[in-house]
């Protein structure tokens, strides 16, 4: 099996500073959801992983996420693409937890559920915490410079292991190639 992760907030949707809170706030990246068909069809298994603090600071329900997924997922159909999971931490950076990334909880959980080693495996994110993840886990790091990815250059000076792209459209040629 071939499987891509993908990061959710800044890499497929638009990201907000106060965080994504309902189906209307969640607009697709222009040409993201055509990138995950891409991938879809080219054997890639599709997986998001996302840090979601806003459930843990109360900003919404879990009704709220599945229905921002549910369009998630609708909008990606439509549009060629499949994402075979989502996983989700809800904790906020507060509480410590094991399954927020950079730690690798939600990581371990998708490699136990798709029954793969994660090494190697492309990740593709738009902070820091997602290089760092990646790396702890044996996964390919790839940066986007959409959502968070252009500061993260700024501010982050290692990232020599780290394939840098505009977007997820080209994190997914280059993948590809």
């Amino acid at each position: 099996m071939k499987l891509v992760i993908l990061d959710r907030d800044g890499v497929i949707n638009h990201d907000s500073d106060e965080y994504i809170k309902s189906a209307e706030e969640w607009l697709a990246i222009d040409g993201s959801l055509e990138a995950i068909s891409t991938l879809t069809h080219s054997g890639f298994s599709v997986v998001v992983v996302s840090n979601q603090a806003g459930l843990g600071h109360g900003l919404l329900s879990i009704d709220d996420l599945n229905l921002i997924h549910m369009k998630m997922l609708t909008e990606t159909r439509n549009h060629g693409g499949e994402i075979e999971a989502i996983f989700f931490c809800p904790h906020t950076p507060d509480d410590n937890c094991y399954c927020r990334k950079p730690a690798p909880g939600l990581f371990d959980q998708i490699a136990y559920r798709m029954n793969i080693p994660l090494d190697g495996v492309p990740y593709i994110g738009d902070k820091y915490s997602d290089v760092e993840v990646a790396r702890r886990v044996g996964a390919r790091p790839l940066l986007v410079k959409t959502g968070y990815g252009q500061k993260c250059m700024e501010q982050h000076t290692a990232l020599d292991d780290v394939t840098v792209c505009e977007d997820l459209a080209d994190a997914v040629r280059k993948l590809i190639e």
